[in-house]
């Protein structure tokens, strides 16, 4: 058995080493003065110690191991697509790097910005969440290059032993870790905060430890956990490395856009959803929405006075970045269709009914274009429902249902009956 385990740990460490020694033989530093200037500026909230201090060791050719970690609790979105961009500058000026898929740290929850406990995850979801991150990760940083890894925290983690976690621990305070935002809220609301939530940025500092860094990148959301792996790297092993935190993309009201807030447009949604969605941001993420998600210079974007053209170029170019140019135009052809010549889309989902009556509002939850019958209501009283391009309005009404007709629920659902 202890053959065994010093078997995987001089393993797991050789594969570390291998992957610095591959990357530090083939890949050259970019030093360019403006590439390092747009990695520095764009989207970046703050550096840590100083952004003088890394870009010094930039401009110097120093090789960087840089790094972020994503816990598999559901599904990328364009918050994601922020830090990935971020990795793909330093990935195209020459760096090493690192994305880590948390699937240990998954099964524990980072409380970041949440007002009670998040319910646990079991391995089982963990995984199946991870299944397709890696196709979604190539369509920002490039898979072919020899300075992108993938690595899995439970790999080394799940190999702790208690006196490990005691030893670990005892490099940071109760004091330290309540010192959180939303532990503060919680003690003030009366509310728990569970043991096991005070282990999550040991655990994150862990994982920096033992991949070696010399920078982490991640939203400032996540500053807490990303100076734990500073302060635990000093500690461990003197070593001075950096934290780079990228600005939120987050809605008028100052909401993280993401799972948690029902809000957020996945790496993999369906493009013409993808243009939709973003034409309905509010005009104030348009200029975010280039700063965080585009990848086309800030004064080009500035070019473009009118809001309404703005957001087409921004939500074109979010979807060729995703899906290519001839999908991004085949959005913008299917949008202009139907919201500026008031057609029909070109396909229409098709569903089979039964019956043939049905009062409007079980008509709407029958076909899945409302979750119940009070928000069907609201939509009918709020005159966003249509049958055959006829926009209904009493709500007691009752449907014969036919062959052929076209349901529409706001300006983008549709539906047709076979």
């Amino acid at each position: 058995m202890i053959k065994n385990e010093h078997k995987q740990n001089f393993l797991r460490k050789f594969r570390l080493l291998y992957g610095k020694l591959l990357v530090f033989y083939t890949m050259k530093i970019n030093t360019d003065s403006k590439l390092i200037e747009e990695a520095l500026t764009r989207g970046v909230e703050k550096i840590y110690p100083s952004r003088q201090a890394l870009e010094t060791a930039l401009r110097a050719g120093k090789k960087l191991l840089i790094y972020t970690g994503i816990d598999p609790t559901g599904k990328l979105h364009l918050g994601h697509g922020v830090v990935l961009g971020k990795l793909r500058q330093f990935q195209d000026l020459g760096h090493e790097i690192v994305v880590l898929i948390g699937d240990f740290t998954a099964t524990i929850g980072d409380p970041t910005g949440k007002s009670e406990t998040r319910k646990p995850l079991t391995r089982r979801q963990v995984l199946e969440n991870a299944k397709n991150y890696k196709k979604q990760i190539s369509k920002i940083l490039d898979v072919k290059k020899s300075n992108l890894r993938f690595l899995h925290n439970e790999e080394w983690t799940n190999k702790l032993k208690p006196i490990d976690m005691l030893g670990l621990a005892s490099h940071f305070t109760v004091a330290q870790l309540l010192e959180r935002d939303m532990f503060q809220e919680r003690i003030k609301i009366g509310g728990d905060i569970r043991l096991h939530e005070f282990l999550y940025p040991i655990f994150q500092a862990y994982d920096a430890v033992t991949m070696d860094v010399d920078m982490q990148i991640g939203g400032n959301d996540q500053t807490f956990n990303m100076l734990a792996g500073r302060t635990l790297m000093k500690k461990l092993k003197g070593k001075e490395t950096f934290v780079l935190t990228t600005k939120l993309l987050t809605d008028p009201t100052g909401k993280k856009m993401g799972k948690t807030e029902l809000n957020m447009i996945n790496l993999e949604e369906n493009p013409k959803e993808m243009y939709g969605k973003i034409m309905k941001w509010p005009d104030g993420l348009i200029v975010p929405g280039f700063e965080l998600c585009a990848r086309i210079s800030i004064d080009e974007a500035k070019k473009i006075t009118n809001p309404r053209d703005a957001k087409a170029k921004l939500a074109k170019t979010i979807v060729k970045q995703y899906y290519g140019e001839e999908t991004a135009r085949a959005a913008e052809r299917e949008f202009n269709r139907i919201f500026k010549e008031n057609k029909l889309p070109t396909k229409i989902a098709e569903l089979k009914i039964e019956e043939r009556k049905l009062n409007i509002l079980d008509f709407l939850v029958k076909t899945n274009l409302a979750p119940s019958k009070s928000e069907a209501k609201r939509l009918v009283l709020q005159k966003g429902v249509k049958i055959n391009g006829v926009t209904q309005k009493d709500w007691k009404k009752i449907i014969e249902i036919k062959t052929g007709m076209i349901l529409q629920v706001g300006k983008r659902k549709f539906l047709k009956i076979s």
